[in-house]
C-alpha cells in the first residue's frame, strides 16, 4: 500500500491489492479500480483498530432506551468515521447510528454503523463489524425514497476481513472476488437470523426461527446483521432475514449481496427499502422457497409437514 493525497489534499491509504481478479481466459489480471469504496476501507480500518483497543481493555456499557446498549467505544468510533468521511468527502452527507445527522440533501449520504454488534462486544462476545454504505440521491428526489447504493464496506477488526463494493464492480473480500453459494434448497440451507433488543417478546420471529431451523441444516444467531449478510455475500450463509433492521446495518450488505450475485427482498420478494422492516437475503436459489414459508406463516395457513431424517434423505437424492 501506499498514501497518495485525497481530496482537499487529505492524505488517504490506497490499498493497491484491492479489486484484482484474474481473468479466467488467459490468466491475465484485471484492475477494477474502486472510486469511493477503497477511502472508506482505510477509514474502516481505523475504526476497527480503536475498536480493538476498546474490546481488549473493556468498556464502559450504558443504556439507550430501555435495553439497546450503547458503548464509549460506539461513540468514539463514530466520531472518527465521521470525521475521516468529512476530510476525505466534505460534500457528502453522514447518517449515523449514534445519532450524526450531517448534510443530509447532499447527493451522496454515508451509512454509519460504527459498531454493529455492540451487545456481543460489550460482552467480549467476538462477533462485531464497522459498516459505511454510500447513497447517491439524485436532485428531487423525495426525503423518504430510497437513492441508490453505490459502494459499501464491511469490515471485521478481530478476523481483519473487509468485504468491499461499487456498483458493477463486483463484491470482494481482502481483494478476492466473493459469491453467493450454489446451495439450492432450503433443506441443505445455512441460515441467519437475529432478534432485537426492543420488544423482543412481541416479535414473531421466533415462529419463523422454529420452522426455518426444522427445515434447513440449521439457523445462526450472531448479533451481526452485517456480518450476516456479508457471509451470504461470500457463500458462508445461504440466507439470511431479520425484522426491523436499519439502514446502517443494511446499506453495505444489500449492494454487497447484489454484486455477489444473491437477493434482498422483504419477506414476499417485493423490492427492498431501505426502512427495512423487512430483509430477506438469500444466494437467489432458496428465495422461492423461503418467500412461500413467509407467505404461508403469515397468512396462518397450515404447513407442510417437517420431514424426518429418512424424508430427508430421500427428498435429497430425489433431487440429484
Amino acid at each position: 500500500m501506499e498514501f497518495r493525497a485525497g481530496p482537499a489534499g487529505h492524505r488517504i491509504l490506497w490499498w493497491t491489492t484491492i479489486a484484482l481478479e484474474k481473468a479466467s481466459v488467459d490468466g491475465r489480471v484485471t484492475v477494477k479500480k474502486f472510486e469511493f469504496a477503497h477511502i472508506g476501507e482505510g477509514i474502516a480500518r481505523q475504526a476497527g483498530a480503536l475498536l480493538r483497543g476498546f474490546y481488549t481493555k473493556g468498556v464502559t456499557t450504558e443504556y439507550k432506551g430501555d435495553v439497546d446498549l450503547v458503548t464509549e467505544a460506539d461513540r468514539a468510533s463514530e466520531r472518527l468515521i465521521v470525521e475521516k468521511l468529512k476530510a476525505a468527502f466534505p460534500a457528502h452527507g453522514v447518517y449515523g447510528e449514534e445519532g450524526t445527522r450531517s448534510g443530509l440533501e447532499s447527493e451522496f449520504r454515508w451509512y454509519v454503523d460504527p459498531l454493529d454488534g455492540t451487545t456481543n462486544f460489550a460482552h467480549g462476545f467476538p462477533a462485531f463489524c464497522v459498516v459505511l454504505g454510500l447513497e447517491r440521491r439524485v436532485a428531487g428526489l423525495a426525503a423518504d425514497a430510497d437513492g441508490e447504493m453505490v459502494a459499501g464496506v464491511i469490515y471485521d477488526p478481530l478476523r481483519d476481513e473487509m468485504f468491499s463494493t461499487e456498483r458493477g464492480k463486483g463484491a470482494w473480500l481482502n481483494g478476492r472476488a466473493i459469491h453467493v453459494s450454489k446451495t439450492a434448497s432450503l433443506q441443505e440451507s445455512l441460515t441467519a437470523t437475529g432478534f432485537p433488543s426492543k420488544k423482543r417478546h412481541e416479535s414473531p420471529n421466533i415462529h419463523f426461527y422454529n420452522e426455518i431451523t426444522l427445515r434447513s441444516h440449521g439457523v445462526r444467531r450472531a448479533g451481526s446483521a452485517a456480518l450476516d449478510m456479508a457471509y451470504v455475500a461470500a457463500g458462508r450463509l445461504d440466507g439470511f432475514w431479520e425484522f426491523n433492521l436499519n439502514p446502517w446495518d443494511t446499506s453495505a450488505g444489500f449492494l454487497l449481496v447484489e454484486e455477489a450475485g444473491g437477493t434482498v427482498t422483504h419477506f414476499d420478494g417485493g423490492k427492498f427499502t431501505l426502512d427495512s422492516r423487512e430483509t430477506l437475503v438469500t444466494n437467489g436459489l432458496i428465495k422461492k422457497e423461503m418467500v412461500h414459508l413467509f407467505t404461508e406463516m403469515f397468512a396462518g395457513r397450515e404447513l407442510t409437514a417437517i420431514p424426518s431424517a429418512a424424508e430427508f434423505a430421500a427428498k435429497r437424492l430425489t433431487a440429484k
